[in-house]
């Protein structure tokens, strides 16, 4: 895995919602809001399943995801890629389920990306240049 620089993360943070990007077997895209999610750690972020239809079966079939965050004091914007796991059980799906419960969610899920690379999004000579 790849760890998030400070800078990086406090953008990801601040971030809502966030966007998420995934495909299915065949490429076809999607793309979703998420607004119930938490950065766990410099390589972690985990992100409720409350309402996934199409994304849950792209992950199954396809575990990559990518995310976009935008910060538009510092007009900085990063792509992180990386793949994910759902677990139903364990302490980061009691971390996903009190998260929806709170707000009287199913929470039938947590799905935990994976930092694998990140890119500089942001507008310029630089955009798209693999940072991490």
């Amino acid at each position: 895995m790849v760890k998030m620089p400070s800078d990086i993360k406090n953008i990801v943070t601040k971030q809502v919602p966030l966007p998420i990007a995934t495909a299915d077997k065949s490429g076809k895209p999607n793309v979703v809001f998420v607004t119930m999610w938490k950065v766990l750690d410099d390589e972690t972020i985990l992100l409720v399943d409350n309402f996934f239809n199409k994304t849950r079966k792209n992950i199954e079939a396809n575990p990559n995801m990518a995310i976009v965050a935008y910060d538009g004091e510092a007009k900085k914007s990063y792509q992180i890629k990386g793949t994910i796991t759902i677990e139903t059980s364990g302490a980061r799906f009691d971390i996903a389920k009190g998260m929806a419960d709170a707000r009287k969610l199913p929470g039938k899920a947590a799905f935990v990306f994976n930092v694998k690379e990140i890119y500089n999004a942001t507008y310029g000579p630089d955009a798209g240049k693999k940072l991490v």
